[in-house]
């Protein structure tokens, strides 16, 4: 079994270097319904039997410049793991403030975060559960996401063809299973 692993293009959003909690918020949420740069993603010469895409738009679009209109299995599951802001206040902070403590956040369990680390764990296990047999699957999901369901699916015996820490926009992972 093969199951090759794409990052979504980059997303056409130039982010507010310095925002209040709402600001961030609402960056967070402009970002989510951005387009993508079509020419951050190459085409995939391959024959894949399926591909899932999460319900976020931008996975839509790379798979659409991947493989050609076709009928995609869109779930939630693949959804990128969802940030807000770490606390309110009208005290402007730099963006990466804002993106470092939400996911120690996210990491440590705080319910402030929509999604901790166990729900995102879980909401892994249980899509790779649903996909796992002989068949060749393309997933096209989130930076942050696919590093929990990279690490599931190694559990789960398959290898991957690149370790990293960060994944690029439009990157390909592919893990095989024999």
């Amino acid at each position: 079994m093969r199951v090759m692993i794409i990052r979504h293009g980059k997303v056409l959003h130039d982010w507010k270097k310095w925002c209040t909690s709402a600001e961030f918020d609402e960056q967070c949420a402009l970002y989510d319904k951005a387009p993508i740069d079509k020419t951050s993603v190459d085409t995939v010469n391959d024959d894949i039997q399926k591909v899932y895409i999460s319900t976020l738009d931008r996975t839509r679009q790379t798979a659409e410049k991947i493989f050609g209109d076709d009928d995609f299995e869109r779930t939630s599951a693949l959804n990128e793991v969802p940030l807000r802001s770490a606390f309110d206040t009208g005290i402007r902070m730099p963006l990466w403030f804002w993106n470092v403590l939400g996911r120690l956040q996210w990491f440590t369990g705080c319910k402030r975060q929509p999604e901790i680390r166990k729900q995102t764990i879980n909401r892994a296990k249980q899509f790779m559960d649903s996909i796992i047999d002989n068949d060749d699957y393309a997933i096209v999901t989130h930076g942050f996401f696919m590093h929990t369901l990279i690490k599931m699916m190694k559990k789960e015996g398959f290898m991957a063809d690149k370790n990293r820490v960060g994944y690029r926009n439009g990157e390909v992972i592919t893990l095989i299973r024999e």
